[in-house]
């Protein structure tokens, strides 16, 4: 079976940045296993697993917009320091906030005394991703995997719907 729309597939991957440098892989660990067309992995990397089959290794490329966005500036924000109240913050930290256009994940980039830098953007955004990829498996989407949008593993997904 080929991998398509409402496939579910396993793969192995290394994700690696423009200088070579690993960010993410499944070595040493169980496959990552996700629907293909339902939005579970970026956009650029579903593209290139069109049409490929268990067995098949693959090295992909994929840009910025077809992956995490490209890097906007106006996300990174100064913010006064009180925002956080009486929270112990730190760079690197990661925070979620109701914005007019819906949730937002940002991370502190920097902490004065009186603001704090936040920024926005996705880690890897801007970010041109390298994939080596392994296709491990490739079967037909249950029926109820189709209407909830992922994959369930034996006995079910692991939570209400």
């Amino acid at each position: 079976m080929t991998i398509q729309l409402k496939s579910v597939v396993a793969i192995h991957y290394t994700l690696k940045d423009d200088e070579g440098a690993e960010l993410d892989s499944t070595s040493g660990a169980d496959p990552m296993v996700y629907l293909h067309g339902a939005g579970n992995i970026i956009r650029g990397l579903e593209q290139a697993l069109l049409g490929k089959k268990a067995g098949d290794k693959i090295q992909a490329t994929v840009e910025p917009a077809e992956a995490y966005g490209e890097f906007i500036a106006e996300m990174v924000q100064t913010v006064p320091r009180s925002v956080f109240a009486d929270q112990d913050v730190e760079v690197g930290m990661r925070f979620n906030t109701k914005t007019e256009r819906g949730p937002l994940s940002f991370a502190v980039k920097d902490v004065g005394e009186e603001e704090v830098t936040v920024d926005g953007n996705h880690p890897l955004a801007g970010q041109t991703l390298h994939f080596d990829i392994s296709v491990e498996a490739v079967r037909e989407a249950t029926e109820q995997e189709l209407i909830h949008g992922h994959v369930h593993g034996q006995g079910g997904c692991g939570h209400d719907h």
